[in-house]
């Protein structure tokens, strides 16, 4: 299992928007969002572990990669922090402690074992385990941390919207497979995320004229452990976009909506900006 980087040729971003050019100008704030990017990487540092060649891999990366959500909900005026390895290398959005964590009863719990389709695609001894949440793991999350309190310092909140897309048709392994799914899902958390901003989000895809999921097909946000439940001033919320909105599946082509939705995004973005403001 030698080279890792044959993920690479998956990535990069859309030929239209690789200049990211803002098509508003808006006031920059002072306070920034914070945008975690968990899943649109397709990068695998290392292949210790793994059992499985190359093909059975990337099938797994094109199936389970949120494509493009770094160029989707990019934004310069924002801290964007990026998983710079693929979730099937280290899921960073899982818990440590598999007892807490739903889908590692499926083998997919912060370190995938098993693919989407039930195939053991890893072995872990206890060593690599706490390898990978030393040297991957763990460095990520210090990072997100370093983002909230940072924010916290200088303006007393932090805001995080957690970016993802979803497939249009429910993963093997989805523990809800409801069809007709939403074309986008808000994730919230009880105590992390206020109801302003659910009202805020439902509110805006609608008025254009889409579908919205809240906690369906996926629930929560992202919060780091120094503030889960503890900090009311961590506020947090999910963002997923149908993937059938913007590009084709099961292939990772996208299509000529990719760059309204793209705008879409950096919208919904200033909408929470200006809230926050006023």
């Amino acid at each position: 299992m030698a080279g890792c980087m044959f993920f690479d040729k998956f990535g990069g971003r859309s030929p239209e928007s690789r200049s990211n050019q803002s098509k508003n100008n808006y006031t920059k704030l002072n306070n920034k969002l914070i945008l975690h990017i968990p899943h649109a990487s397709t990068h695998f540092p290392h292949l210790d572990g793994f059992i499985v060649d190359s093909e059975v891999l990337e099938a797994e990366v094109l199936k389970l990669t949120d494509w493009y959500t770094d160029d989707l909900f990019f934004s310069s005026e924002d801290d964007m922090v990026k998983a710079e390895f693929s979730r099937v290398f280290c899921d960073v959005e899982r818990f440590v402690d598999d007892s807490q964590e739903v889908m590692a009863q499926y083998g997919m719990g912060i370190l995938y074992e098993k693919s989407d389709a039930g195939e053991t695609i890893r072995m872990l001894t206890p060593e690599l385990r706490n390898t990978f949440l030393a040297e991957f793991y763990w460095k990520h999350h210090e990072r997100l941390n370093n983002a909230v309190n940072n924010q916290l310092k200088l303006f007393g909140k932090a805001l995080i919207i957690d970016c993802h897309s979803f497939p249009n048709t429910p993963f093997k392994r989805d523990l809800n497979k409801t069809a007709n799914r939403p074309d986008f899902n808000i994730g919230t958390d009880p105590y992390h995320t206020p109801k302003y901003l659910i009202d805020l989000s439902v509110a805006f895809f609608e008025r254009a004229g889409y579908t919205v999921g809240i906690d369906w097909p996926y629930k929560g946000s992202i919060v780091p452990l120094e503030h889960y439940q503890k900090n009311k001033n961590v506020e947090s919320i999910m963002l997923e976009i149908n993937r059938s909105l913007y590009m084709q599946d099961p292939n990772n082509d996208i299509l000529e909506n990719y760059i309204i939705v793209k705008e879409m995004i950096e919208d919904y973005i200033h909408a929470i900006k200006d809230t926050i403001r006023a």
